[in-house]
């Protein structure tokens, strides 16, 4: 079965990409699965290297680190990137910058897309 994950809201404030991952990372556990997740809008923020969370509290980069050990491809909108100011070299290994035009061939390439 194959899965796409789009997610969309910011990384931290509320939990919608947090459980995106979540599900992303369980997903990527069972055998015949494959699993790619698609950043849009303020969830690109999801991609930055470098955060620190307090000890305790979740943290979306290392969920991210986690689904590239998978090999799970992690995309980011390019366009939501430039109108946030992120550049390449700010996204964490395994998040790539992406297109509008990959987001449709994996989305014509899922049998089930889900949307946080």
């Amino acid at each position: 079965m194959r899965y796409l994950l789009v997610l969309n809201d910011a990384p931290y404030g509320a939990e919608r990409s947090y459980n995106g991952f979540r599900l992303a990372l369980s997903l990527a556990k069972r055998d015949d699965v494959e699993v790619r997740v698609f950043l849009m809008g303020d969830a690109v923020g999801c991609a930055v290297k470098g955060q620190l969370t307090p000890d305790g509290y979740y943290n979306l980069e290392r969920m991210l680190k986690g689904l590239a050990k998978k090999h799970v491809p992690v995309g980011c909108c390019g366009t939501c990137l430039k109108a946030r100011g992120i550049i390449d070299e700010q996204l964490v290994d395994g998040a790539v910058h992406s297109s509008l035009e990959e987001l449709t061939d994996w989305t014509l390439w899922a049998e089930r897309v889900v949307t946080f």
